[in-house]
């Protein structure tokens, strides 16, 4: 690296913001740590951020659900503590939903509301590691979202994880995930489609492996979908037609979905989404949770009353109002959720035309094949190649410098160099100034 001459923030001032913060290691710094650096550096410059760091939706809210909450916010919804199953109506509309764009069955009573996918979460992994007493642990398809780690850290758990970079297709994938099942311990599989950060999609073989390797192996599918249906290279926003979505219940019982407002409708505030627990799975008795709660034992009951309701007290009751009507427009076909988000592919595909012109490169860019990945929410940037690679820790510290938040790679689990880039935030004017900022990156480097 040559001295640096063109960069936006001196080293001196972001040493000195990341020391105030008491943050140890940039590295190793979590999303909300990178977004309070770069919201400090530019309350003490005046001078803006290129914002990759945290995935808040870009995009207006649905209407169609701030209209209906509107509506419920003036009856007693507000008065009334909502039940912890959920609401009749929310819970008709997510299992009408899963079948029109899944093309699978779940029961009403299986879909269950929760305050974000993030609780949603954290209650499944309570449920699936307590369970059954010889089950401890949780397998992450990496990379992943960071959180889902912190949440086990919480409960003291204990995970095994590998970057599924170089284990793509059924066959290689199989060969990595059967000595970890074989052991007996692994309570729980978790994975996002599409993948934060890396934004691949695991295929439909891939995803019978995992089915497969879930059903002999008794541990539970989690299967995150944030990102439902943007995955932009399929229209997958015509409900109860083909191509479905992805998913791993067409090949196993053992398997929580989870389903978010956040993105697909750009609902993030109002920490809207729901869980879809197979019909089997709900109604099937754990003696260890029976004897844990001093209840039936059987798992849909019990992650809802003796562990959802412990930690939101359920979903705030008009926002189940509003989730419901987007939820019904979109399986009514007046709402196309997946054409209303493709204009994240577009700003994504500048972003990496941007990147790639001043000698950066995707890290992640291939499904399964050499089909290219598809242009979404996230993707991945790594800078030089071989030994001459900048490490996740360089490459994020280094693009501060330059007015550029991201988080590293290192922090979801990846074994390669890079970084995680959002495009939410990009607006039409932001991309001269991301130019310019790369331009002066690459004439220092």
């Amino acid at each position: 690296m040559t001295n640096m001459k063109h960069t936006v923030y001196s080293e001196e001032l972001v040493a000195r913001v990341v020391a105030e913060l008491g943050i140890p290691s940039l590295e190793r710094a979590t999303i909300g740590e990178v977004v309070l650096i770069a919201r400090r550096l530019e309350e003490l410059t005046g001078i803006p951020f290129i914002r990759m760091d945290q995935g808040v939706p870009g995009l207006p809210p649905c209407r169609v659900g701030t209209e209906a909450e509107k509506v419920a916010l003036d009856t007693l919804a507000p008065a009334i503590y909502p039940a912890a199953e959920g609401i009749p109506e929310l819970k008709r509309e997510a299992s009408r939903f899963v079948r029109a764009f899944l093309d699978i069955d779940v029961a009403e009573a299986g879909c269950v509301p929760v305050t974000g996918s993030v609780a949603g979460s954290f209650g499944s992994f309570i449920a699936c590691l307590q369970r059954d007493p010889r089950r401890d642990t949780v397998l992450f398809i990496d990379p992943g979202f960071p959180i889902q780690k912190s949440q086990l850290r919480v409960l003291g758990a204990r995970w095994e994880q590998f970057d599924i970079h170089d284990h793509r297709g059924p066959e290689a994938l199989r060969a990595r995930m059967e000595p970890l099942m074989e052991s007996g311990r692994i309570a729980a599989i978790i994975y996002s489609n599409p993948n934060n950060p890396a934004w691949i999609s695991l295929t439909e073989s891939e995803l019978q492996v995992i089915g497969q390797l879930a059903t002999r192996h008794d541990a539970i599918v989690l299967e995150d979908l944030a990102y439902f249906g943007m995955d932009f290279r399929d229209d997958f926003g015509k409900p109860f037609q083909p191509p479905y979505v992805p998913t791993v219940a067409r090949y196993t019982d053992n398997y929580i979905l989870m389903l978010s407002a956040s993105k697909i409708f750009s609902y993030a505030g109002q920490r809207a989404a729901f869980v879809a627990i197979s019909d089997t799975l709900f109604s099937r008795r754990f003696p260890a949770l029976a004897e844990r709660y001093s209840g039936s034992g059987v798992f849909g009951p019990t992650l809802i009353a003796s562990i959802l309701y412990m930690i939101t007290s359920g979903a705030t009751h008009s926002t189940q109002f509003g989730y419901a009507a987007m939820l019904r427009a979109a399986t009514d076909g007046t709402l196309d959720f997946v054409a209303e988000t493709r204009e994240y592919a577009r700003r994504a595909r500048l972003m990496k035309e941007t990147f790639e012109r001043h000698g950066f490169h995707v890290v992640y860019s291939t499904d399964d094949g050499d089909r290219p990945i598809s242009d979404g929410f996230f993707f991945t940037i790594g800078y030089g190649e071989g030994e001459g690679a900048m490490s996740c820790g360089e490459l994020m510290s280094e693009l501060l410098l330059y007015g550029v938040s991201s988080i590293a790679l290192s922090t979801t689990g990846s074994d390669q160099q890079g970084i995680r880039a959002c495009c939410s935030r990009m607006t039409g004017d932001m991309f001269p100034l991301l130019d310019e900022r790369l331009a002066a990156f690459r004439a220092d480097h």
